[in-house]
């Protein structure tokens, strides 16, 4: 077990941004909330997947809806505690810890807040290895881990238990009660065991963006790039180098949805990058042909500090830089492709993972 500071949790939400490819929600909001919890006085500790008993009950927290609607109706805190507590509750066993369902700038960092003030630590994994819309996206999926139960709470107190029949149902579900809180919901959901998750989470996600946010960090102080330090530190790709000339974002279904478009600069000039996302960038085409596909990772960078810039924030003019990061293994079985592959998002596109990709295209 290893308890986290205030520098631990500001590296881990720069990191699990990145890890977002995008999506995820706000990582400064979930930033502030994990430190508030510290600042009351509660502890962080954060522990390893090897670390929790077999017949331990995990119960992961996180938010759901639209990152644009999350950003402009900012929750109160007690949400995401209602629904820990009414699922917990309901399934009337003692909680050994929560964990994110996802890597993401706030779906990393709200679980640190809720097992900080629940007493309970907070399990390293999550079942994406990145962030991705739809609940059934999950290796805990592909392991046949039920959503449901779960129960989703809102900043007016209505707190709603789903079960449903399967977990496609769940998400389509779960989408719909989220629009009817207004676009933002805050879940508790996949309760499992510890058997469970040693067999289908992604071990290390939350150590991983803490790596990735402190190797930014040690280059600016270091007077070093950070977009270098950075991947170095992620194994990750340089896919493009561009300024945005165009962001096309709607709202709908309970998604933000669009594309960017990248005018290219240095080694890119006279070539236009499209990257279309779903919450989380999904697909990054140059000239009809593709660079990176999900469930490889795709994340905007700011050129400069290597912040990344989340689907809600991309605006017109801001210079970035695009890199690829290859998904974990679990996420290239048929099934998981199934479930998470580009076919799956309407996209005629055959995943390759983007190692093979950037080697044919130098």
């Amino acid at each position: 077990m290893r308890t986290l500071n205030k520098e631990d949790i500001e590296d881990l939400a720069v990191g699990a941004a990145i890890l977002g490819t995008g999506g995820g929600g706000d990582p400064y909001l979930g930033k502030l909330t994990a430190i508030q919890a510290l600042e009351e006085g509660h502890a962080i500790n954060v522990v390893g997947v090897s670390e929790v008993p077999d017949d331990a009950l995990i119960i992961p927290s996180a938010g759901m809806g639209t990152p644009t609607v999350i950003i402009e109706k900012i929750p109160r805190g007690t949400e995401i505690i209602n629904a820990f507590k009414a699922l917990s509750d309901y399934l009337g066993r003692e909680v050994y810890a929560t964990m994110p369902i996802e890597a993401g700038g706030l779906n990393s960092t709200f679980p640190l807040a809720v097992g900080a003030k629940m007493g309970i630590p907070i399990v390293d994994a999550d079942g994406m290895g990145r962030a991705f819309p739809e609940l059934q996206m999950t290796t805990f999926h592909i392991h046949g881990v039920p959503v449901t139960p779960m129960a989703l709470a809102d900043e007016r107190d209505n707190t709603v238990l789903l079960k449903t029949c399967d977990n496609f149902w769940a998400e389509w579900i779960a989408r719909d009660i989220t629009v009817r809180f207004g676009g933002a919901a805050w879940i508790a959901l996949y309760p499992m065991t510890g058997k469970e998750l040693k067999k289908a989470s992604i071990p290390g996600t939350l150590g991983l963006a803490q790596r990735l946010g402190a190797a930014i960090r040690e280059a600016r102080e270091n007077g070093e790039s950070p977009i270098e330090a950075l991947l170095e530190a992620s194994d990750g790709f340089e896919v493009f180098k561009g300024k945005i000339i165009d962001v096309e974002r709607r709202t709908t279904g309970g998604f933000a949805r669009g594309q960017t478009e990248i005018e290219g600069i240095d080694d890119y000039r006279g070539q236009t990058l499209t990257v279309q996302f779903q919450n989380e960038n999904l697909v990054a085409i140059v000239g009809g042909t593709v660079s990176a596909c999900v469930p490889d990772l795709i994340t905007i960078l700011d050129l400069e500090t290597a912040i990344p810039i989340t689907t809600e924030a991309v605006k017109y003019g801001y210079r970035c830089i695009v890199i690829g990061i290859s998904c974990s293994e679990k996420w290239r079985s048929a099934r998981a492709l199934e479930v998470a592959g580009p076919r799956y998002f309407g996209y005629d596109i055959e995943y390759r993972p983007i190692s093979k990709l950037r080697e044919e295209t130098g």
